[in-house]
């Protein structure tokens, strides 16, 4: 299973699970669900999501607090927030704290779907230039090396030769 399509959703509504659990599954997207900030936790250091999906208010922890919580396991996961108590705080504290998108309830499957696609996108394509990075510094490197080995060796050979000019070396 493509990692960026398993969801975590994290919320206590069953109806509004239930909802959005039916309209990824329809969207290919492998779902798994938590009602409550604990069993998100649990959840998301067995198994990594590509996206989690976090209600504001859950019934051990508000949804901010588990946002910093889930933050370190969850770092290259796509956060969205979902709430029916939004505030102008919330959004920014969210925002803060690693949140890819704040969206109000009740959420239009197709805005939620259009926005987990704009992030997962946003998100892989971070990694291919991290990952790209990472293989440029390789190659420099590698280069580097050749450079220095191929100016040992011509140093090798003109030392070679010099002793050899010297007749310092053994007939061959």
């Amino acid at each position: 299973m493509d990692v960026k399509k398993t969801v975590l959703i994290v919320d206590s509504d069953r109806a509004t699970v239930k909802e959005l659990k039916a309209f990824l599954q329809s969207r290919c997207y492998d779902v798994d669900t938590a009602e409550t900030g604990r069993e998100a936790i649990e959840k998301s250091q067995t198994s990594f999501y590509g996206l989690t999906l976090l209600e504001t208010r859950l019934p051990d922890m508000e949804g901010i607090e588990l946002l910093a919580k889930i933050r370190e396991d969850s770092r290259r996961a796509v956060k969205i927030i979902i709430t029916n108590c939004p505030t102008l705080e919330n959004a920014v504290r969210s925002l803060n704290l690693g949140a890819d998108a704040y969206l109000m309830k009740p959420v239009d499957p197709e805005e939620l779907s259009r926005v987990m696609e704009e992030k997962l996108k946003i998100r892989e394509e971070s990694e291919k230039m991290t990952k790209q990075k990472v293989m440029d510094w390789i190659e420099s490197q590698v280069r580097a090396r050749e450079d220095s080995m191929r100016a040992l060796i011509e140093e090798l050979q003109r030392k070679y030769e010099k002793t050899k000019r010297k007749g310092l070396l053994p007939a061959e």
